[in-house]
């Protein structure tokens, strides 16, 4: 990417690249280290954790057989291709670290391009000696060495499983994490909004997810044409620990130089803060003379994406509940797992509740995201003019407030309707399971909240909070940690449904604590300076 930017106008386009490099990795100094520990502890658990399953050659060898016949299953995760620790690994969290890694690396892309012309903070850089092209490059730079950092971690945490397998799933997660850093840069440049980029590049990785899982459920080798037309099935059909095929590597290693090329040249036919396809623009009357309608406008393509994605998620897993109970059931160890995450009631409705609770924690993802749009809107400086106006700060922060808790409650209970649909049976309980969740989901955007209005500087930290209590309830009931290791996250103290009785005291506490950190980050919003 640098050697065909700097054929298109020599070093002075990358004037400042180093500067630019460091100031990125300074400011990502809490985002990419957490998101690389949640990815590479997820991955380097599974072996372990895999191991306590399914102990012997003979178990691990039964394992492959059922796969073969689960289509459900293998549109989860993929098709299995050998029956070692190390292929197995790979099979089970492969899939979803190159997703996390593609989602970091969008990220970070947008936000060093986008967000920063978005912001105006690019124009100023772009005052002083700073070439063309050294934001896009600073911003795939810090992208290559975030995914360099995991597949590190992967490829040596592994190694003892087998050198060659370590590497393969290392570089594979890596080169998939950059196929959607370019994708990004794209993305940037096309749109005029970072908003928009994020939304449009994630909405690529889901359609490559969508695709690698149709093909995978239709083939049990991942030879389905639909799962070569995503670089998600590129990873698996790169077989670590399975007879590595090196060559799959070059179809990862070729997306980014052509995509790379792309963004590159894009970026050198645009003026600053332009883009190919810009916003139209429009008076704030009417549906947007509100502070409420204009946080509507700016969140409700976020919303809209989350909605459909929870949605088909509750489709897809509500779908593969049989399969999945028939395929946990010959395993005391697997069953054990499902029950520690989804409470001690009927196999089936224990698969249900970890289900659901995964996605629970995902919604607080979203959260998150939606509360920290308040801290995008007042470092750029766009919250001024609305404050300049008739508008008091909690008024305007309770619109975005209101989209972010009451965009939860809608994702989670489209997810159950969705589980309704594929699972066709339980769907009061079902729906009642997801919105139970709500009370954990909003304890973490509450700390969103406080940390905005209180501490502004550290508001970035709560996705910080959001990874711990992601890893946590995804890895901590495989490793078995102790039950005070998981009483951390809010989420170990919601009630096990469906199956489990209702519990209506952890869910008024949380609901409780969930409305004090609202209340304590509004009043410090009234109080302190903007912008500091």
């Amino acid at each position: 990417m640098t050697a065909f930017a700097v054929r298109h106008g020599g070093s002075r386009q990358l004037a400042g690249t180093g500067t630019l490099l460091r100031f990125a990795l300074r400011r990502d100094r809490l985002m990419i280290p957490v998101w690389i520990a949640v990815t590479a502890l997820m991955v380097l658990s599974m072996p372990g954790t895999l191991e306590g399953l399914y102990g012997t050659p003979a178990e691990r060898a039964g394992l492959v057989r059922q796969m073969e016949t689960n289509s459900s299953l293998r549109a989860m995760v993929g098709p299995v291709f050998g029956d070692s620790l190390g292929a197995l690994t790979a099979w089970r969290v492969g899939i979803y670290a190159g997703a996390l890694a593609a989602v970091l690396s969008l990220l970070v892309v947008v936000r060093h391009t986008r967000d920063e012309e978005e912001s105006g903070r690019q124009e100023l850089v772009a005052s002083g000696t700073v070439g063309r092209r050294a934001s896009l490059t600073a911003a795939l730079l810090a992208a290559a060495v975030a995914n360099a950092v995991l597949a590190l971690l992967v490829t040596a945490g592994l190694a003892g499983q087998g050198g060659a397998g370590a590497l393969a799933l290392g570089l594979g997660i890596a080169g998939v994490g950059m196929v959607f850093a370019t994708a990004a840069a794209i993305v940037a440049q096309l749109t005029e909004s970072a908003r928009l980029a994020r939304g449009l590049t994630a909405a690529v990785l889901g359609t490559a997810f969508v695709l690698r899982a149709a093909g995978d459920s239709a083939t049990d080798d991942g030879a389905s044409v639909l799962t070569w037309v995503s670089p998600l099935g590129w990873l698996e059909n790169l077989r670590p620990y399975a007879g590595e095929r090196w060559w799959v590597l070059a179809l990862l290693a070729g997306a980014v130089v052509l995509q790379g090329a792309v963004a590159y040249a894009l970026a050198g036919r645009r003026d600053l803060g332009m883009s190919f396809l810009p916003t139209r623009p429009g008076p704030a009357s009417g549906r947007l003379g509100t502070a409420s309608a204009l946080a509507w406008r700016l969140q409700r393509g976020g919303l809209l994406g989350w909605s459909i994605g929870f949605l088909l998620a509750g489709v897809v897993y509500g779908g593969m509940t049989e399969g999945a109970a028939d395929l946990v059931g010959d395993n005391d160890n697997a069953r054990r797992i499902v029950e520690r995450m989804g409470g001690q009631s009927g196999l089936t409705d224990a698969f249900l509740a970890s289900m659901i609770g995964m996605l629970g924690l995902v919604a607080a993802l979203w959260v998150v995201a939606s509360v920290l749009r308040l801290h995008g809107e007042e470092t750029s400086g766009r919250a001024e003019p609305v404050l300049a106006n008739a508008v008091g700060r909690l008024r305007w922060a309770a619109g975005h407030l209101v989209i972010a808790f009451g965009g939860a409650a809608l994702i989670m209970l489209l997810a159950g309707l969705g589980f309704a649909v594929g699972y066709g049976r339980q769907t009061g309980p079902v729906l009642a399971a997801c919105l139970v969740q709500l009370p954990a989901v909003w304890v973490v955007g509450g700390v969103a909240v406080l940390l905005h209005g209180v501490l502004p500087r550290a508001a970035v930290a709560a996705w910080g909070v959001a990874g711990a209590v992601l890893l946590i309830g995804w890895v901590g009931p495989a490793l078995d940690v102790p039950r005070a290791v998981l009483d951390v996250s809010p989420f170990g103290h919601l009630p096990k449904l469906p199956g489990g009785s209702m519990e209506w005291g952890p869910v008024a506490v949380l609901t409780g604590v969930a409305v004090a950190l609202v209340a304590g980050g509004l009043a410090g919003l009234r109080r302190r300076d903007m912008s500091t």
